[in-house]
């Protein structure tokens, strides 16, 4: 029957109704077993016959019973009475936000310390397998003390696959309810409204949409139907907060609300984090993104520094290793309070396409001069995640929401008999004012001056305030050899492009440079690039490209121990060719002194400290990678990898499912995968991952591919590892990293024996994924053993 004030339902005494919606109905009661108030919910009556609607709301009572946390309301009792059911639970008095938000937007520490409560909730909640799905506004209540507390967990949910059906329907239903904009259905996110499954990332959209609301006073999509609603949700872009809203705030909430839930933070611990760091003044990284691979076999470990991070042959099932990224927003490598700037690539103006080579190297040689300018102040995102925005037709607001930053510098050049002219334009994204702008042209011997101008500019349009050293620097751009600097550029050009014929390509413009300027450090780099690249691709046996990689760094060390990109290249060799790993640290150190805001060696040098065993160390310089190149497929591969080394299973395989969704033939990432996946014992999982990267495009063997899944069903997850490591051996034991492919897939098969003997194998071939055996987990049942524990002390990494 229906309640009302005075009733009594079981042990508690109806005093007021609270509220009502489409779960249920609110009272405020009295248990008088306790002598306490407490809120009261039940079922609507119109609803109280409906078996499915009872058993929601036990099922609710159950799932927030699980919950312990300050952040979220708690559950007492639940039960039946006179035909009823009912949640028992604490009475939270107090406001919800969207009372609040009828005075307008909240000031900007109460939004911090808000968000990072509610994140906090939903980290709670997330750990616990527990999705609310229905985070909102009106569901969360700020208490006369400040504090936030999270109601109703109506439409939470365990996340398990019976319940998927149920999401889709729901979500299904919401979009075509005529007339009616369910209060739901503005914090719902797009694979919701598309009828796919809710899970973390669901929430950390809803979360997104309820600090735009606390920051902007609004909500950042509107519609008057539900129909125009979900339309602006799945295809509009996010509007610009505020122009008061510090960037650090603006970048969370923009990566909260990216439209795939891969490119969103992950779970709610990310979220309460990167509102930490805001709060501190840091600023996070923006939304991660990928870029295509363009070579068969998937790399691992940094080939050079400064341009590109390769992979290094074959670990798992013939693919490669790596590592990157956790809690961005927290890096202790992040500086304390930083510009974001992105610097688009520069217009090609020739009209010839031949000299795209020109426009494309000037454009990384910017980023490295800004990046360099003033670390601590300045962060500078990354060539291979602006790259993707040559001849792009998308607003500049848009780009800088998707990058994260807060300025954007554009530019073209183009090059007349001997001489380069510039333009260059630095905007601010919030409101695209420009701030500065202005042509520049000289002699081709003068690039570097021209670079050096352009980055004072940029220093005093941003109010940077140079140290001396900087400035020093800057003013001591020398002239440059027109002819050997061309040279150079070219050769970088088509290295970048990881082909052999461009490998090939780019060593014969690298050794024509060293011909007219046998003393060019520049030179040198290039060409440790294309052997260590040669080498990390199985292009070139180690034997012949390691001594000749090796030889090259030092001498490009040996003549300017000031670039960069020579101590990266040395730390690479020593690295991954030398197993010289006390050597390769100190080359990376070295040259992250000279250039702090480089991804590619930041990326690798997490490799070498994880290896090291010095993980606390490793995940800092990751986590600086990602934010500064945030739409490298190949960093966040990378840090899938790391998050398995430090064996947060969960976290890498989120974080490699949503790689190889935007690229499916991201072998570090399938690479990651399986490793994670058979650390958790999801057999199915990893036979059908690995399945699918064999038959694919990157390796091109269906023939292993289907007999893989064959086997697995007649000989069960150790049978068919164990075929599969047989089959790869007698079909393609030729090959570069099958011998510790194999190793892999024996280990995993259990057959430790044969996994140490193919190991033997790989360290014989200088396999340059040996020093892995340090750090990954899948090697721990090898450790007590002896022959292991000699591999170790050959590759110099013995406990």
């Amino acid at each position: 029957m229906p309640l009302a004030a005075g009733a009594r339902l079981g042990p508690y005494e109806i005093h007021s109704a609270i509220g009502a919606g489409g779960m249920g109905e609110v009272w405020r009661a009295r248990d008088t077993r306790l002598d306490r108030d407490v809120a009261l919910k039940v079922l609507p009556a119109e609803a109280v016959a409906n078996e499915t609607a009872r058993a929601r709301l036990v099922r609710e009572a159950r799932l927030a019973s699980k919950l312990n946390h300050p952040h979220i309301c708690t559950i007492y009792d639940v039960g039946d009475a006179d035909g009823q059911t009912y949640i028992a639970m604490e009475l939270v008095e107090g406001q919800t936000l969207s009372d609040r938000l009828a005075r307008g937007a909240l000031p900007v520490a109460e939004v911090l310390r808000y968000g990072g409560q509610l994140a906090g909730a939903l980290a709670h909640a997330h750990a616990r397998g527990v999705v609310h799905r229905d985070l909102k506004s009106a569901n969360v209540v700020v208490t006369p003390d400040g504090q936030v507390k999270v109601l109703d967990f109506g439409l939470a949910k365990r996340l398990v696959a019976e319940d998927r059906a149920e999401a889709a329907t729901a979500s299904r239903q919401a979009l075509t309810d005529v007339g009616v904009v369910p209060g739901t259905l503005a914090y719902m996110a797009p694979e919701q409204l598309r009828g796919q499954p809710a899970d973390a990332r669901s929430d950390i959209w809803a979360l997104g949409i309820v600090l735009y609301e606390l920051a902007a006073g609004k909500r950042p999509f509107e519609g008057k139907t539900g129909f125009e609603l979900s339309s602006a949700i799945l295809s509009q872009p996010v509007p610009a907060v505020p122009s008061s809203v510090p960037a650090p705030l603006a970048g969370v909430i923009d990566r909260c609300l990216a439209k795939e839930p891969g490119e969103r933070y992950q779970r709610g611990e990310d979220v309460r984090a990167a509102l930490e760091a805001a709060a501190s003044g840091q600023a996070g990284p923006a939304r991660p993104g990928w870029r295509p691979a363009s070579h068969r076999r998937p790399l691992v470990a940094a080939a050079g520094g400064g341009v590109v991070l390769l992979a290094i042959a074959a670990v798992l099932f013939g693919f490669n290793i790596g590592g990157v990224r956790s809690r961005v927003a927290r890096s202790a490598a992040a500086p304390a309070r930083v510009i974001r700037l992105a610097v688009l690539p520069f217009a090609n103006l020739s009209g010839d396409a031949a000299q795209e080579y020109l426009s494309e190297g000037i454009t990384t040689e910017m980023i490295a001069e800004l990046g360099r300018l003033h670390p601590e102040a300045l962060s500078v995102i990354a060539r291979t995640s602006v790259m993707r925005y040559r001849k792009t037709e998308k607003a500049i607001d848009q780009i800088g929401r998707e990058l994260g930053v807060d300025y954007i510098l554009e530019g073209s050049a183009q090059r007349e008999a001997g001489r380069i002219r510039i333009t260059a334009e630095l905007v601010k994204v919030a409101d695209q004012t420009q701030l500065w702008a202005d042509r520049y042209e000289r002699d081709m011997a003068g690039i570097l001056a021209l670079q050096s101008d352009v980055a004072q500019k940029v220093a005093g349009a941003l109010a940077l305030k140079l140290l001396p050293a900087e400035q020093a620097r800057l003013a001591g751009a020398r002239p440059v050899d027109p002819e050997v600097y061309d040279l150079c550029l070219k050769g970088m050009y088509y290295t970048n492009r990881l082909t052999k014929n461009d490998f090939d390509t780019g060593e014969r413009y690298f050794q024509l440079a060293l011909a007219k300027a046998p003393a060019s450090a520049e030179a040198y780099a290039g060409m440790a690039f294309v052997w260590a690249c040669r080498q990390q691709m199985g292009v070139t046996a180690a034997s012949e490209a390691g001594p000749k990689a090796r030889a090259a760094a030092r001498k490009a060390v040996e003549l300017d121990d000031t670039l960069p990109k020579a101590h990266a290249n040395l730390g690479s060799v020593l690295g991954w060719t030398d197993f010289n790993f006390a050597g390769a640290d100190r080359e990376y150190r070295r040259a992250l002194e000279l250039d702090p805001n480089n991804s590619d060696t930041r990326a690798a040098y997490s490799h070498v400290l994880m290896i090291l065993g010095r993980p606390d160390e490793a995940m800092p310089q990751i986590e600086r990678a990602v934010a500064l190149d945030p739409l490298s497929v190949i960093t966040l591969s990378f840090y899938a990898i790391d998050l398995m080394c430090v064996r947060r299973f969960d976290d890498a395989i989120t974080q490699a499912r949503a790689a190889i969704r935007m690229q499916a033939d991201a072998g570090v990432a399938a690479t990651a995968l399986i490793l994670a996946l058979h650390g958790k014992k999801q057999h199915d999982e990893v036979i059908a991952t690995a399945a699918a990267l064999y038959g694919g495009s990157l390796y091109g063997w269906p023939d292993v591919a289907d007999a893989l899944k064959r086997n697995y069903a007649a000989l069960g997850y150790a049978g068919a590892l164990h075929a599969l490591a047989d089959m790869e051996i007698a079909k393609h034991g030729t090959e570069p990293g099958v011998a510790v492919d194999a190793a892999s897939n024996y280990l995993m098969a259990g057959d430790n024996a044969r996994a140490l003997d193919w190991l033997e194998k790989a360290y014989e071939q200088r396999d340059p994924n040996m020093p892995y055996l340090s750090c990954f987990p899948l090697y721990d049942p090898l450790r007590p053993d002896p022959r292991f524990q000699s591999l170790l002390r050959r590759i110099g990494l013995a406990k």
